[in-house]
């Protein structure tokens, strides 16, 4: 009963100070932050930072661990394609505590909420067509921002094959910025999961979310290629770094 109760109440701060976030704190940043590029970089920093608060709360009430080697790393990557697996509802939380200068695609429905206004001035919706969003993630690449992709495009699910789409790819090559991929590792994400129930909980430990870098993937190495077969060759080795076991599976079936 405790872990749900921490749950449900981590989830209740979280929406709360989301909403604080967007009706409090960014509309008064937004107009003395001028111009647009400079309100996104201090917002998305704070943004980190609240993620970082809220990390550390959770870890205080004994519900879940952070561990990243150097995380002095994660501070300074520039201009980077960031791709992890996706294992639950909290991923994006924890590599955006990490990162401070992280940019991300997020779903267009979020426009149908209080949040969409904020939303739309921080970060880049999955609503546009596929030039117009590797534009968008182009330009922001060359101002310095990281973007976070989940190249699953849904939750891990817990068992069957993965598939990766080839958004990533397609974007590293057009804007000639490498994939730096993050393994999300650690204890049983139960509750947290794709179709787990909200009174889903690990009954044994709490969440451990474990951030594994792996080896930068760079572009370069596929210029040869046509597009279609680049961008397949660098999703197959994105996918190698994400889910090592699965491809040695496959590779063994084949």
């Amino acid at each position: 009963m405790w872990r749900v109760f921490v749950k449900w109440l981590s989830f209740f701060i979280f929406g709360l100070s989301t909403l604080i976030l967007v009706v409090l704190v960014f509309p008064p940043m937004r107009l003395v932050l001028h111009p647009r590029e400079k309100f996104q970089k201090i917002s998305r920093r704070f943004v980190s930072f609240s993620m970082r608060v809220f990390v550390s709360f959770m870890h205080s009430l004994k519900a879940l661990d952070l561990e990243a080697e150097n995380r002095e790393i994660y501070r300074k990557l520039s201009s980077k394609i960031v791709t992890a697996n996706h294992p639950s509802l909290l991923d994006v939380v924890m590599l955006l505590s990490l990162i401070p200068n992280a940019d991300c695609i997020v779903n267009a429905y979020l426009n149908h909420n209080i949040v969409g206004g904020v939303v739309r001035q921080l970060y880049i919706q999955n609503s546009l067509n596929f030039e117009d969003l590797t534009r968008a993630c182009t330009e922001s690449l060359r101002q310095g921002n990281c973007l976070i992709i989940f190249p699953e495009g849904t939750r891990t699910p817990r068992s069957g094959q993965v598939k990766l789409k080839r958004g990533a790819a397609r974007i590293s090559l057009a804007s000639g910025c490498a994939v730096v991929p993050l393994h999300i590792g650690g204890t049983d994400k139960y509750g947290l999961g794709k179709r787990d129930p909200w009174t889903g909980f690990n009954p044994t430990e709490r969440y451990v979310y474990r951030i594994e870098m792996k080896e930068e993937i760079n572009p370069e190495k596929y210029r040869e290629l046509s597009m279609p077969l680049a961008a397949r060759a660098m999703t197959k080795d994105i996918a190698a770094a994400l889910f090592p076991a699965q491809v040695l599976a496959d590779n063994e079936k084949s």
